[in-house]
């Protein structure tokens, strides 16, 4: 375990690695899809801002190949640099993340490719923890009981369907337009859902991830196995059944091949 300030691009790993911020531990787990040949659209990074505060940082590319990758890429760097200068000034570290997501959002229009990714956030501030997101990755706020404190709503119109409780969860996951999201970095119509700040107790676990945990795992498995045993261990069996799903389809079972990202995160340790 390390401490940190670090961004993954394009990884391909084969364990999770786990670092020190905020008064606790990250685990992060990132791979590309199994067989994919073209780059890991999705982008991730921790940023430790200080003692008591650090921000989580996922992004979905959109797009394909080169063009979801770069837009993921970039949507990162330029969230990451907005938190790194906001630092130096002393500016409140939600304003820069708004204002991260603003940066990026102009960036990944200005690329012209016809790229988008999506971004999910959460800040970590003094054993409080608070998300912010556009698109179809997922933040989650998990207590060790199982009881789920926070749980993001997809902005697409299927996320919107099991939100308003015209679609149910199981329906949701084999829908025909579940992968359509309404809501991107890199559209002029781009807007930040903001979460409610959220006080962690000691075994509150955190989870900010891409699609490709929610479309191979239901929530209920996804809960029951964030919630157990050491960090590290619970990212390694979400990333572990979620390939598992990938690569072996069964009838019943969710299963979509696509790029997985993961980060968690606990108090304490």
């Amino acid at each position: 375990m390390e401490d940190c300030k670090k961004v993954y691009f394009d990884q391909r790993m084969r364990q999770p690695e786990m670092l020190r911020l905020a008064g606790g531990r990250a685990c992060l787990f990132s791979s590309r899809c199994p067989g994919k040949e073209t780059p890991n659209e999705d982008a991730a990074a921790l940023v430790d801002v200080d003692d008591r505060s650090a921000v989580l940082i996922v992004a979905d590319g959109l797009g394909g190949g080169a063009a979801g990758e770069l837009a993921s890429r970039r949507a990162v760097e330029s969230l990451r640099a907005t938190i790194d200068e906001a630092r130096d000034s002393a500016s409140l570290l939600r304003t820069a993340i708004i204002s991260g997501f603003e940066r990026a959002n102009a960036v990944v229009r200005e690329l012209g490719m016809g790229a988008a990714t999506t971004l999910a956030v959460v800040e970590l501030l003094d054993g409080v923890a608070r998300s912010y997101h556009v698109g179809d990755s997922i933040v989650l706020v998990v207590g060790g009981h199982g009881k789920i404190k926070l749980q993001t709503v997809s902005h697409s119109p299927v996320g919107y369907g099991v939100e308003s409780g015209l679609l149910g969860e199981t329906e949701a996951m084999h829908h025909a337009e579940r992968h359509i999201v309404s809501n991107v970095i890199g559209s002029p119509e781009m807007h930040i859902a903001i979460g409610p700040p959220v006080t962690l107790a000691p075994r509150d676990s955190v989870l900010v991830a891409s699609d490709g945990l929610c479309d191979n795992l239901d929530w209920d498995e996804i809960v029951e196995t964030l919630r157990k045993g050491q960090l590290s261990q619970s990212v390694a069996s979400l990333a572990a059944r979620s390939l598992d799903r990938m690569n072996h389809p069964t009838d019943g079972q969710p299963s979509k091949p696509d790029d997985l990202t993961i980060i968690a995160f606990r108090l304490g340790g």
